[in-house]
């Protein structure tokens, strides 16, 4: 899930604290995502895929797959 939020960020060249400030996602759960140390709960992708303007299977196809 982090590597394609990675990827939707760099491509729409936005940063961790902009996705932070409009998602109310802190950026230590970026953090702790990247490290492995938590994993995404289903309302945490949903927020980012709203903000992207992606579909929340876009985050949960990359958990079947992995």
């Amino acid at each position: 899930m982090y590597q394609r939020y990675v990827t939707l960020r760099d491509e729409r060249g936005t940063t961790d604290y902009r996705v932070a400030a409009s998602t109310g996602i802190t950026k230590s759960t970026f953090t702790d995502w990247k490290i492995g140390r938590s994993k995404p709960k289903v309302d945490k992708p949903k927020k980012i895929a709203d903000y992207f303007g992606v579909p929340l299977e876009y985050f949960l196809a990359e958990e079947v797959e992995g």
